[in-house]
């Protein structure tokens, strides 16, 4: 089938950027759809990474000679760029981590410690992913509060009812999966904040999943915290972003200790520098934040309305394509779904598909996806998943239709 592009994005263009596309897998050529798991890197995102350590190397925020001076004016120009990129009131609101799961614990911790008492509640969905889940979870024991998991409609939406009635006086917190990585639903994040913040009640938001697909502005969307990771987004491992409201980041305790966090160090004694700085600790990667400025670049050259609108006409001819395959079923059905398609086959194991689908050249993530109580929820162990970037093409849902052909070939 020819291949057929959104009007407002030129894939064709846009996949020369990414070397990558270009291997072949198990003698074929590739057809990533893994991009939940991970993105692919552009050129210049593998160029920003490869120059810093030719010719910018070094350690920040300490040294006064020219390279350290060099990668501190870089690193920091990444904090301004993740501000604006994610409309941040202040750069000092910006705090890198080294992904999702680092910022959500950040937080969690810092409830713990700061705010959660006996008997109160934080709410979560079954929709959400064990980075958003365990975190809370253990705040919870930790602190004496009751961790509350919002349910899960049958076509994959949270239920916005039972939200209304779970949230109440004991709530302290609202920590939710933006975007499900496991079912692509798109919960309604700004109808939720306002309805916690009428009650006096924070909102985290796990942003993995959204960042890299919709324009995310969070004073627009009014959350208190924001978390995603560079790697979702055509970055680099081992980055990632944690926007928080400076009057509740100012509330949290120091998340780790030692390096640069600090402002006064007695033998005795010690009180914390003022944000970011508080919270990042240590060296961190340098690299990392500094190829992640390009990444985000990127992301704003192309557009971020560009791509939700791509990925949902593919995700969209997906789930009609797909069910031409005799004795599959999509998990997750509703409407307002980002590019996630998640399915299981009769008689099939998600991993057989995972399998089969590899010996075609076609990569897409087999398992529970890191939220083992929504499997429970649709009584299934695992599903085969799909999940569509921006240099995805109706082509790739082509080569996945017929590779699961095969797979019904093989078991049916």
């Amino acid at each position: 089938m020819t291949t057929q592009l959104s009007p407002a994005l030129d894939v064709a263009t846009l996949r020369a950027d990414f070397p990558i596309l270009g291997t072949l897998a198990r003698g074929k050529p590739l057809v990533y759809l893994d991009n939940a798991g991970t993105s692919q890197k552009p050129r210049s995102v593998i160029e920003a990474t490869t120059r810093y350590y030719e010719s910018e190397n070094a350690n920040i925020h300490r040294g006064v000679h020219y390279l350290s001076e060099r990668a501190s004016e870089l690193y920091e120009g990444t904090r301004e760029a993740a501000r604006r990129f994610f409309n941040a009131r202040h750069a000092h609101e910006i705090v890198f981590v080294r992904g999702t799961t680092e910022g959500m614990n950040l937080v969690a911790s810092g409830f713990a410690q700061a705010i959660l008492r006996p008997g109160d509640e934080v709410l979560v969905s079954v929709m959400d992913h064990h980075s958003v889940l365990v975190p809370w979870q253990q705040a919870c024991l930790r602190s004496g509060a009751k961790l509350v998991a919002i349910p899960v409609m049958d076509d994959g939406a949270l239920d916005m009812a039972a939200f209304e009635r779970l949230l109440n006086e004991r709530t302290r917190a609202v920590a939710l999966t933006w975007v499900s990585n496991a079912l692509g639903t798109i919960n309604p994040v700004r109808t939720i904040c306002e309805r916690a913040h009428a009650r006096g009640v924070p909102v985290i938001l796990d942003g993995a999943q959204a960042a890299p697909h919709l324009p995310v502005d969070v004073q627009s969307v009014g959350c208190d915290f924001f978390v995603c990771s560079g790697h979702k987004m055509l970055g680099p491992t081992g980055v990632g972003v944690l926007y928080g409201k400076e009057s509740w980041l100012d509330r949290l305790p120091p998340y780790q200790t030692g390096g640069g966090m600090i402002d006064l160090v007695t033998i005795e004694h010690s009180t914390w520098a003022r944000l970011p700085a508080r919270f990042e600790a240590g060296t961190p990667d340098i690299a990392a934040v500094v190829a992640f400025r390009a990444a985000l670049d990127y992301l704003e050259a192309v557009g971020l309305d560009a791509v939700a609108a791509h990925e949902h006409e593919l995700v969209s001819y997906a789930s009609e394509r797909v069910r031409e395959v005799k004795g599959l079923r999509i998990i997750g059905t509703t409407p307002n779904k980002a590019g996630v398609l998640s399915i299981v086959m009769d008689g099939a194991h998600p991993h057989d598909i995972g399998t089969i689908l590899d010996q075609e050249g076609v990569a897409i993530r087999a398992g529970h996806h890191c939220c083992q109580p929504l499997m429970r929820r649709f009584n299934v162990p695992s599903t085969a998943r799909a999940s569509f970037y921006l240099y995805n093409t109706r082509d790739d849902v082509d080569a996945l239709v017929a590779a699961l052909h095969r797979v019904g070939e093989i078991f049916g």
